[in-house]
């Protein structure tokens, strides 16, 4: 018998190696249990120290401040709109579509969802982006007892409070005051300042459709108000359609009256009168801009307490009012109908900066509602074309016999000539404008004279993906409405905003450099200042197409469709644009300081259908060489009063020929440029002019740059002045012989003066 102890039975279960740093099945379990009971700790002290507080300040809203880069004030919000009332007297139609659209389970469910809230928790700590998680009891309770901010710290009260109020307050009570609460945008809190804002009428006369569509507010009033952005209007009906689908899933109402319903419009806003002239436009920029950017929270900024300093200098706000009214509205007849139908827009921008300096939304907020600085509803037309050659350079396209595409490229200019794409034809045969033919054209001259069958050959050469591409790497926002991918939108079909042009066309004027664009300079909240995105300047596209599409912009102006920009008194590029039917006409330019795009547009201010502006002010055609170029070169002119004149730094790289500071001058001075300008309405007073049809013998290769027009003449002044006339332009003598481009002092350049006076009218894009 052995005298040696037997070994324990600790002993016999002793850990070696790297099993002792796996934690056994009771640490595992010990673990767990101390977390659940140290969570339920946390929740009970959580439910038991958390009160419902008294309602917050944000019930009775504080208003926004928004001032110009110089700290002048443009506007104050105004005051908040608000009229509580009871549950009672909501239908019980307009009840459930509120449900169906932010709470299905409501009456079933408890006052939080834990798996929404974790959602939502998650991705703000991780950089996700802000989410909502929230029931409708927590929304009430964000609304009504605490504020808008996206903290973990609000998130935890607000869950709290939603689980004592949810105890404590009725289901309905909660309904009540949540509809009394929320914003449906338009300066409306609560349903029945919403039902009078939308539909002019009390909540208790609200169809089951014109609820449905108060409900789809709730989620995004800025972008589902189809009245101040038409350009949403699809993404409005399709919310109202999910809010309608949902009262069905829930059997509130059958299928069939359903299907019966229509789309109810609502009417137009009625803004406050301290939002007239163009204070109402530059604050409703302002605040999509913030809100768009998920810079402020939309219902955050609507509960007030911001002051705002824009990048909007006055000095230069106030001289695009003086060139429009100058230019245009002072033109118009309140006895010619077709006046009334005339709209005018534009957005400046400091291309070095990305600031957003000037912006013209319309006559007067209070009559014209919708900004027209930033709507995206009328096509671009022309404005459009640079940034297919642009892209040509930047993807280093070829031709389908396989040439280079540069400034000298020759393509068949010939009127309704097929597209063809890999030696087929494709049944894609544009008009030209006036339904011009040109035969043998380089592109420099395409151009200036804006020809359509070129551009749209172009755009398969390159390959429509590429343009819309290089289109948004200029600055054109992704989703901007109808740029398609195919053949048709090198015709400028895109219906993007002044304000989205005017960063694009900065882009090229900055050499193709580009970082993101602001409108606010700097935001406050009591001590709070709010960040602001970095500008984050790169280069989106090569210097040498960015610089080479400016050197071919810059004889656009120097002779082609552009010629009235010329009043600006410096160098500058630019292109017109007419979108189809006459619609709308367009100038997009820039001189190396400034980039600023110009639209005038049709549309019936009582139904909001777009209009045609045939015989506007007494005209044949609205063109983007007429009034748009026009109120361009006086603004220019204006903003830049005082600056000393600077040239282009363009390098092309040997795609374009550069031009130079004084353009050459040959042919008659006298003659208005004769060639076509934009994409072709199809249909229209104007007679087309006799067709000079395809040259017999067209050139072999690519010829070298046939030259730039003569800018001087028509109304005095010849090729070799500067200022050339007197300050009439009516006469006109030889000028200085020092200035870099001829015609008169008045803003109405010699080769592109229009005779409007005589009812004569000169071609324009």
């Amino acid at each position: 018998m052995s005298d040696e102890p037997k070994a324990t039975g600790s002993a016999r279960t002793s850990r070696t190696g790297f099993r002792r740093f796996v934690p056994t099945w009771r640490w595992v379990l010990g673990g767990s249990m101390l977390v659940l009971v140290l969570a339920c700790g946390v929740l009970v002290a959580g439910y038991l120290l958390v009160s419902i507080p008294p309602a917050n300040k944000a019930a009775a809203a504080q208003t926004n401040v928004f001032l110009y880069s110089d700290g002048s004030q443009i506007a104050r919000d105004g005051e908040i709109n608000r009229e509580n009332i009871n549950l009672a007297q909501v239908p019980k139609s307009v009840q459930e579509a509120v449900l169906a659209a932010e709470d299905r389970e409501f009456y079933q469910e408890s006052a939080i969802d834990p798996k929404a809230m974790l959602r939502a928790g998650w991705n703000m700590v991780t950089g996700g982006g802000k989410q909502s998680g929230s029931t409708i009891t927590q929304q009430y309770v964000k609304n009504y007892y605490l504020n808008q901010d996206q903290t973990l710290t609000r998130k935890a009260k607000e869950f709290f409070i939603a689980l004592k109020l949810d105890n404590e307050v009725s289901k309905t009570d909660i309904l009540e005051g949540y509809l009394n609460t929320s914003y449906f945008g338009r300066n409306a809190y609560g349903i029945q300042a919403a039902a009078q804002a939308y539909y002019a009428k009390d909540v208790d006369e609200l169809s089951t459709s014109e609820g449905a569509y108060l409900a789809a507010l709730v989620n995004s009033p800025n972008a589902y108000d189809t009245q101040a952005h038409p350009e949403n209007r699809k993404r409005a009906v399709a919310r109202w359609h999910y809010v309608l689908d949902g009262m069905v899933k829930k059997s509130w109402i059958t299928r069939s009256e359903r299907d019966a319903f229509k789309f109810p419009e609502p009417g137009r806003d009625k803004p406050a009168t301290g939002m007239s002239g163009q204070r109402g436009y530059l604050v409703e920029a302002v605040k999509n801009y913030l809100i768009s950017n998920e810079i402020i929270d939309e219902r955050r900024l609507a509960a007030g307490g911001f002051r705002i300093t824009t990048t909007l200098d006055p000095k230069r706000q106030k001289a695009m009012g003086k060139a429009v009214e100058k230019r245009l509205m002072s033109k118009l007849k309140k006895d010619r109908k077709v006046d009334k139908y005339v709209r005018a827009g534009g957005t400046s921008v400091d291309p070095k900066t990305g600031k957003i300096v000037a912006m013209y939304g319309g006559i007067d907020y209070t009559k014209q509602y919708v900004n027209n600085a930033t709507r995206r509803d009328y096509q671009v037309g022309s404005t459009f074309k640079p940034f297919i050659f642009t892209s040509a350079l930047e993807n280093n396209s070829k031709t389908q016999d396989g040439r280079s595409i540069t400034a000298g490229t020759i393509y068949d200019g010939t009127n309704k000539r097929e597209v063809i794409s890999d030696g087929n034809g494709t049944d894609y045969a544009p008009e030209n404008e006036d339904k011009k033919s040109y035969g043998q054209i380089p592109v420099s001259q395409a151009m200036n004279k804006s020809v359509n069958s070129v551009f749209a050959q172009m755009g398969v050469d390159v390959g429509p993906k590429k343009v819309k591409r290089t289109a948004i790497d200029l600055g054109l926002p992704e989703k901007t409405p109808n740029m398609p991918e195919d053949g048709s939108i090198a015709l400028g079909v895109a219906t993007a905003s002044t304000t989205d042009m005017a960063e694009a066309y900065a882009t090229l004027a900055n050499h193709g450099k580009r970082g993101h664009y602001s409108l606010v300079e700097k935001a406050t909240h009591g001590g709070e200042v709010i960040e602001l995105p970095d500008r984050d300047v790169s280069e989106q596209v090569e210097r040498s197409a960015a610089d080479s599409t400016t050197a071919v912009l810059r004889k656009v102006v120097q002779g082609g469709t552009g010629t009235a920009a010329q009043s600006a008194g410096r160098p500058a590029a630019g292109k017109t644009g007419t979108a189809e039917e006459d619609k709308a006409a367009w100038f997009a330019g820039y001189t190396p300081e400034l980039a600023t795009v110009i639209s005038v547009m049709g549309q019936n201010s009582e139904t909001g259908v777009q209009k045609s502006l045939y015989g506007a002010a007494g005209l044949e055609r609205v063109n983007g060489g007429g009034f748009p170029a026009e109120i361009w070169g006086d603004y220019t002119k204006a903003a830049l009063k005082g600056q000393p004149i600077r040239d282009f730094d363009l390098k092309t790289g040997g795609d374009a020929d550069i031009p130079g500071t004084k353009p050459p001058g040959s042919g008659d001075p006298s003659a208005p440029p004769t060639g076509p300008t934009s994409e072709p309405p199809t249909t229209g007073p104007t007679t087309p002019p006799t067709d000079p049809g395809t040259p017999s013998i067209p050139p072999t290769g690519p010829p070298t740059d046939p030259g730039t027009p003569p800018t001087g003449g028509e109304i005095g002044g010849d090729i070799d002045g500067q200022n050339g006339g007197d300050n009439t332009g009516t006469s006109g003598g030889p000028g200085d012989g020092g200035g870099w481009q001829g015609g008169n002092t008045t803003g109405q350049p010699a080769s592109a003066a229009r005779i409007a006076e005589s009812g004569e009218e000169w071609e324009g894009g």
